[in-house]
């Protein structure tokens, strides 16, 4: 049933797909914060979808934290999911991505269109530029600006060192850090073709002021704070779905 399930619910998101990036190149005269909310219905129908189909919910804590305050956005990465989810909690937005994404055939063209920073990891110093001029441009413009920091989906019980550009957009930016905590990764895997059922717990937590700090030190919060809740979050497999 799992198997069935999980084929129906990516039936779903390939043909919403299909139909939305044809969208996202139709509204690229649209302002962008007008265009980003019409094109977020796609990650709205998915996450509605994936309830559907996989019976898989979201339990949101911490929406008090969400300020009128642009910020940079630094999540835990362990699925699809939460990029799903974000795109609703904080429009309109960036993601600061490798830009081997943007070649992904359909899906890498449709995202190309919606402003992302995307860098060469392998560039370095160049990279980090990038992520501060790209990044103040953007916040600017009142976009939140998305980082996963650990640079790529990783386990539930893992971790990776946290890479610096999000800390260092932080501190030459001004703007404030919001943390967010989740356990997606045990219902939605990486690299995974099923979905298990459960309700997945996002944790966002108070905003990490930059000001007067430097970019490892602003990172170390971010970091400490997720990982310390992640550590606290309940398994989603064992919670009941209303």
């Amino acid at each position: 049933m799992i198997f069935i399930r999980s084929f129906v619910f990516y039936l779903g998101l390939i043909l919403s797909t299909l139909i939305a990036v044809p969208i996202t190149f139709i509204l690229l005269l649209v302002p962008f914060p007008t265009r980003f909310r019409l094109v977020s219905n796609w990650a709205r129908f998915n996450l509605w979808w994936l309830g559907v189909t996989c019976k898989i919910k979201p339990r949101i804590e911490g929406l008090e934290n969400i300020t009128g305050q642009t910020s940079i956005i630094m999540c835990k990465h362990q699925s699809t999911w939460e990029t799903l989810v974000i795109q609703l909690l904080f429009p309109p937005q960036v993601w600061i991505l490798k830009r081997e994404l943007l070649w992904i055939p359909i899906y890498g063209w449709g995202l190309a269109t919606m402003w992302p920073i995307a860098i060469d990891r392998s560039s370095g110093v160049r990279s980090l530029k990038q992520i501060v001029r790209q990044g103040i441009e953007r916040l600017n413009a009142g976009l939140w600006i998305v980082v996963f920091p650990e640079g790529t989906r990783i386990a539930p019980g893992k971790r990776q060192k946290y890479h610096p550009g999000g800390g260092m957009l932080a501190e030459r930016s001004g703007c404030p850090v919001i943390p967010i905590a989740h356990n997606a990764g045990y219902l939605w895997p990486r690299n995974s073709f099923l979905k298990q059922p459960g309700v997945i717990t996002m944790a966002i937590g108070p905003p990490i002021q930059s000001g007067g700090k430097k970019a490892n030190e602003i990172t170390r919060e971010a970091e400490e704070w997720i990982e310390s809740t992640v550590a606290t979050l309940p398994d989603p497999r064992q919670l009941c779905i209303k």
